[in-house]
């Protein structure tokens, strides 16, 4: 089982910006002192849902706060990001580190985001696959050219290399995860090798199917059984965790701090071409969440999560820490984590 901390810096009403980075870094930091495996960051452009514009920036900084705990980005989006320049930092990142990051990418959503930076709404909707391509050629060739419908450019060097030695020691590019939320995603992701990151809206039954599909992808798509079964420990689910005495108690603080989050960072996504969008009710969404995921004492946290590996077969979880809004609450939410539910799991 790996269990690590899922951090959004988000901000919540009558939160600063400040405040919302610098409990995000904290709960990183103590995710390590906890014994955690991993923290996993995630980005946001424009919106108080989360205030960190740039997740292999935030993991830059995390990972050089840290010795121990593996870092990853989830995600980083990939339809505003040029491939090149974010394989440049992921390998950056991995040499510098001795192998502790992970590159997390997703096609993120509809946003303006895609008429700020440029990319347009062809990148969103069609451009993701060649966008994906690009990155991973980048991350394991020593020299990379292009002539697609977005990237066309002469050959160059790759520099660094990402498989460059560490230590002396020959090792790979960094590990690449894909957040999958369509089936079409999910196929990309199993063609290419690549193990999948789940949100933390979907149940396990739902998540259990979508990792059938990706096995049913990777087999037809020419991949050894040994393989697919190799890059399908590497799945990663989103979830949240509330840790207290007991259920009521953890349920009441997220079910209390989510929903006014929620409203306020939900409402201010703006799509990039006036599509209408149907929005979670916060409140119901808060309490589907409490539902889903390892909310309660520790035992029953324990429980849920070792119920979610079995009946998905995937044991990595990337929890989110920060549901109560405030930093001492999510220091000893973290903290009780390491210490009450991963020694139960272990």
């Amino acid at each position: 089982m790996d269990v690590g901390a899922f951090i959004l810096a988000a901000q919540f009403p009558g939160q600063g910006q400040e405040e919302a980075l610098h409990r995000a870094v904290r709960s990183a930091e103590v995710s390590e002192e906890a014994g955690l495996d991993a923290v996993w960051v995630a980005e946001h452009h424009f919106v108080p849902y989360g205030v960190c514009p740039s997740a292999a920036t935030l993991a830059a900084l995390l990972l050089g706060r840290t010795r121990r705990i593996g870092v990853g980005t989830a995600v980083s989006v990939l339809p505003t990001a040029h491939p090149v320049a974010l394989g440049e930092q992921a390998a950056l990142l991995h040499l510098l580190s001795g192998g502790r990051f992970t590159l997390g990418v997703g096609r993120g959503g509809p946003w303006v985001d895609l008429e700020v930076f440029g990319s347009g709404l062809r990148a969103y909707e069609r451009g993701f696959p060649e966008s994906l391509d690009l990155l991973l050629r980048w991350l394991r060739e020593p020299r990379v050219g292009a002539d697609g419908e977005r990237f066309a450019f002469r050959e160059v060097a790759v520099v660094p290399r990402s498989d460059d030695a560490l230590a002396g020691q020959a090792v790979d590019a960094p590990p690449v995860v894909v957040a999958c939320t369509s089936p079409a995603s999910v196929r990309l992701a199993a063609e290419r090798g690549l193990p999948m990151l789940l949100g933390m809206h979907c149940g396990d039954e739902e998540k259990a199917e979508v990792v059938g599909l990706w096995r049913k992808s990777a087999l037809a798509a020419g991949r050894s059984p040994e393989d697919v079964e190799a890059v399908a420990a590497r799945h990663v689910s989103a979830g949240v965790v509330q840790i207290a005495d007991d259920r009521p108690a953890a349920a009441e603080i997220l079910t209390k701090a989510m929903p006014g989050w929620l409203r306020q960072g939900l409402e201010a996504h703006v799509t990039v071409d006036g599509r209408e969008r149907r929005m979670r009710d916060p409140v119901a969404y808060a309490e589907l969440l409490c539902e889903l995921h390892p909310v309660g004492s520790p035992r029953l946290c324990a429980d849920r999560l070792a119920a979610t590996a079995e009946r998905t077969g995937i044991s990595r979880f990337a929890l989110l820490v920060e549901g109560s809004g405030d930093l001492v609450a999510t220091e000893e939410n973290v903290r009780r984590l390491g210490g009450e539910v991963l020694p139960l799991l272990r």
